[in-house]
């Protein structure tokens, strides 16, 4: 099937035909209505198509146009510019900072944890020893949660900015181009930290610049206008604006908030198991096929449904990926997946976790979602033996409430050791995880098996905190010049949302500086 569009043409092909130029020259020649030259037309877009039996890659095609114009800033902003700091440096602090620089604004950017290159150590002493660094690890530090947690690009927050344009930013620090045609792209876990130290280098070459180990306790409010922040060592830093990008695993700075009696809002979150299968297995279930094409990626999934009206969901889906442990504080096991570009593991893994509202908690306080997920985490790991090994249950015998005999093997490297991980969970938490398991098994036959593992626990999908703010000024509408932004304030859920609601509160600091 082909089809023409008033700006570009869509064929298919077959995974075997998608580097032969000939085959592809051919179909957009019958679809154009005249030879061409295939040097002429630029590939936009890939997916693809395995609903029926025959595979097909779809690709989009439109004429070249001319090079786009760098997103990035161009000139060093002057030695007099006004300051911003930024509390964060994940996509929504690091996108917030290029786009304050391209307004001739100097960033300050204060990050917890390590840049991107010392963080390995600390990922290192958690996976190999058990050692936690509540300011260093899987969730803290430079580049935040997503750059090495694969770095998936995908996202439906379209209406909030321009997905293009942090995409195209993006390859110009050094990410692959793939990533602009992939309908579902992402970078991989060992090339993202070279993306983030590149932009880094674009800031602090543009004279913004970026202090780590700087941990934010307290912010100075006085007349309800933001005047500076405090760190862990009592350095007292002077500002009028504060962009507060933080990521949702920042606990402290929800206390801290609520201590100072600013405005907080419960919301939904989402609570759970991470499921991890053979690679092998999802390739069979997916493309109908064993094994799989050489030119096909290792398949993944997206699942969702409704339980007892809550929803049930599939969340960072991992194909050839890892189980890594995401625990922010000693005693506590938490669980995420993550791959490398080439997603080549042995397992896919993906969190299975259940919409928890706020009606659904007993106690009903500003900081019952986040003691409960602490209470989950703990439990997980008072049932091991002090390190970082995980809880986990053979899907079949979550389902079925049995305690699992032997486990399957695991991508997760600390380890895992039989628990009875249906217990952790309350009955009717329990009972809706189960049931989207059992729904997820009748979509995709053979994927409710003995051979997949259930691991505790997923529970960092979305913080249960949103810190409000102003619709029009982007502000807190109690502290003036204090902007709450991306994953921890509740306005993002991803790399590329998070850094389109960066960009759009720089944007607006920049019109109330004009």
């Amino acid at each position: 099937m082909a089809t023409q569009h008033k700006d570009h043409y869509d064929i298919r092909v077959r995974p075997d035909q998608l580097e032969d130029v000939w085959v592809i020259a051919q179909k957009l020649s019958h679809l154009v209505g005249e030879r061409i030259d295939l040097e002429d037309y630029e590939l936009v877009r890939r997916s693809i198509d395995a609903r029926k039996k025959t595979i097909y890659y779809q690709l989009r095609f439109r004429l070249k146009r001319t090079k786009p114009k760098s997103q990035l800033p161009t000139q060093k902003i002057a030695a007099n510019a006004p300051e911003v700091v930024i509390v964060g440096s994940g996509p929504a602090g690091l996108f917030a900072a290029l786009q304050l620089l391209k307004q001739g604004i100097r960033p300050i950017i204060l990050e917890r944890g390590k840049d991107v290159q010392s963080r390995r150590r600390d990922l290192r002493a958690i996976q190999q020893e058990g050692v936690v660094d509540p300011d260093s690890n899987y969730c803290f530090g430079e580049g935040g949660a997503g750059t090495y947690s694969d770095g998936k690009l995908y996202t439906r927050s379209k209406k909030r900015g321009s997905v293009a344009q942090v995409l195209n930013i993006l390859v110009e620090q050094g990410a692959p181009r793939d990533i602009l045609i992939d309908a579902h792209p992402h970078i991989g876990s060992n090339k993202l930290p070279k993306v983030v130290a590149n932009i880094r280098a674009t800031i602090i070459g543009l004279g913004g610049e970026i202090r780590f180990g700087h941990r934010v306790v307290d912010l100075e409010i006085r007349d309800g206008a933001i005047q500076g922040v405090v760190l862990n060592d009592g350095t007292y830093i002077s500002a009028d604006r504060v962009i507060l990008a933080t990521g949702h695993s920042a606990r402290d700075i929800y206390y801290m908030l609520e201590r100072k009696l600013i405005r907080l809002e419960s919301k939904a979150f989402a609570i759970g198991v991470r499921v991890e299968h053979p690679q092998a297995l999802i390739d069979e279930i997916q493309y109908k096929q064993k094994p799989r094409h050489s030119k096909l990626p290792p398949a993944s999934y997206q699942l969702t449904c409704q339980v007892a009206q809550r929803g049930v969901f599939s969340f960072c889906m991992c194909p050839g990926g890892l189980v890594v442990p995401a625990a922010t504080a000693p005693g506590e096991i938490v669980v995420n997946g993550m791959s490398l570009s080439r997603r080549d593991s042995a397992f896919a893994n993906s969190g299975i976790v259940a919409e928890i509202a706020v009606d659904d908690l007993e106690q009903k306080d500003l900081m019952a979602g986040i003691r409960f997920q602490q209470s989950l985490e703990q439990r997980c790991f008072a049932w091991g033996d002090g390190s970082q090994q995980a809880p986990a249950q053979r899907l079949t015998d979550f389902v079925r409430g049995v305690l699992s005999k032997h486990l399957p093997e695991s991508s997760y490297i600390p380890g895992l050791f039989s628990a009875p991980v249906d217990q952790l969970f309350s009955d009717n938490i329990y009972h809706r995880l189960c049931a989207g398991l059992m729904e997820f098994g009748r979509r995709l036959p053979g994927y409710l098996t003995s051979e997949a593992v259930v691991i505790g626990t997923e529970s960092r999908t979305s913080s249960p905190i949103r810190i409000p703010r102003n619709r029009e000024t982007l502000m807190h509408e109690d502290v003036h010049g204090l902007y709450p932004c991306g994953e921890g304030a509740g306005y993002a859920g991803g790399i590329v949302s998070a850094a389109m609601d960066g960009m759009k509160v720089a944007q607006v600091i920049a019109s109330e500086l004009e």
